[in-house]
């Protein structure tokens, strides 16, 4: 019978390490892509309640109007809208890789790359619609 080989195919990160480990571009995303889709899950029934008072009347929508130019007000919808941007581009990403397109070590840091290219910048149109630049 063979004796099993001691090596170790991977090694445990301590919660001291976590700060000084490296995680590959492809694993920020995938975090970020998970970050991005628990936001806009918890924050449903907040934005649907929103919606209802904005329908409900011409006063409830200028009011609303009037709540939603106030700068704090504006960064929330900023970063709903960036994890919104972020969760399709990342999932646009995976159905790729379901289609077994970019699996390697250089496809996957690629369609990561190009996640961040496509998503950061209408974020930033988006933050610049929101804060009035154009």
């Amino acid at each position: 019978m063979p004796e099993a080989r001691n090596t170790k195919r991977f090694t445990n990160i301590h919660i001291t390490d976590i700060l000084r480990y490296r995680l590959p571009l492809s694993g920020i995303v995938s975090i970020l892509h998970r970050v991005s889709g628990a936001m806009m899950f918890l924050l449903l029934p907040f934005i649907l309640y929103i919606f209802d008072l904005s329908i409900t009347s011409e006063i409830s929508f200028a009011y609303l109007q009037g709540f939603a130019s106030h700068w704090f007000v504006k960064l929330l919808i900023l970063g709903l809208s960036w994890a919104y941007l972020h969760h399709f581009c990342a999932g646009v990403r995976h159905l790729i890789m379901d289609a077994h397109i970019g699996l390697s070590k250089e496809g996957s840091s690629k369609s990561a790359r190009s996640v961040f290219f496509v998503s950061v910048p209408l974020a930033l149109l988006v933050a610049l619609k929101l804060f009035g630049d154009f």
